[in-house]
């Protein structure tokens, strides 16, 4: 049995109720539970939260809240692992992969949660595939600002040319699938036996603010030719 759980609570701060707020015409939360039905990849689609308000709507799109999440497991320093581990006990049913979806990642596509799985299946000796894009900048030339001053991060790499730097990059925080029994086990998800599934930049926007959420939806505008 395969499972999406988007895990949704009700605390966010920066945005108001972010997982329900209003993103082309549904609450944002809607567009991620809709995306786990068309993709064809699960037997139950689950929402993990915290909060009445968004178990009732995520049950009016169609998803399941078997369980409410407990305050311990939902305050700003609870990690996503913790969340899953608690889903799965809860669950407690025969499943063999876990595909944790964000409620606020309205650009992930059907066909990315597909070859997901499909990488998963066809390479069993890993446990997990999620989600990546490089950084639109070398990170070796980073730079620092501290009470006004200037200074790098790597001054040795103050002259070195762009093109001959090591290309990074970093998760794009739009879902995570793994074996249910890694999830358990506590595998790290950022390790040796994880599949990065690579994405142009222009289709990744982290939500953490109003200007996050803008340009998120000047993304979604031109992908769906809205």
């Amino acid at each position: 049995m395969n499972i999406a759980l988007i895990p949704a609570r009700g605390g966010s701060k920066r945005i108001p109720k972010k997982n329900i707020k209003n993103f082309f015409g549904k609450p944002i939360i809607a567009w991620s539970i809709e995306l786990a039905f068309k993709s064809g990849c699960f037997d139950k689609v689950i929402v993990s939260t915290d909060d009445k308000e968004i178990a009732e709507i995520a049950n009016f799109y169609g998803a399941e809240t078997p369980f409410m999440r407990s305050k311990e497991l939902s305050d700003d320093h609870t990690v996503l692992s913790s969340v899953i581990s608690d889903a799965i006990q809860k669950l407690n049913l025969d499943i063999n992969y876990l595909c944790a979806i964000l409620p606020t990642a309205p650009l992930i596509q059907v066909e990315d949660i597909q070859d997901a799985l499909k990488q998963l299946l066809s390479q069993p000796n890993f446990d997990f595939a999620f989600t990546v894009t490089d950084f639109g900048f070398p990170i070796q030339r980073a730079l620092r600002i501290d009470d006004g001053q200037v200074s790098m991060f790597e001054p040795d790499h103050m002259n070195t040319r762009s093109q001959d730097l090591e290309r990074a990059w970093h998760d794009a925080g739009q879902f995570y699938w793994g074996k249910a029994t890694s999830w358990l086990e506590g595998e790290p998800v950022f390790g040796s036996k994880s599949i990065p599934i690579k994405l142009p930049r222009f289709r990744v926007q982290d939500i953490d603010s109003i200007d996050d959420w803008s340009r998120a939806e000047y993304i979604f505008k031109l992908i769906n030719k809205i």
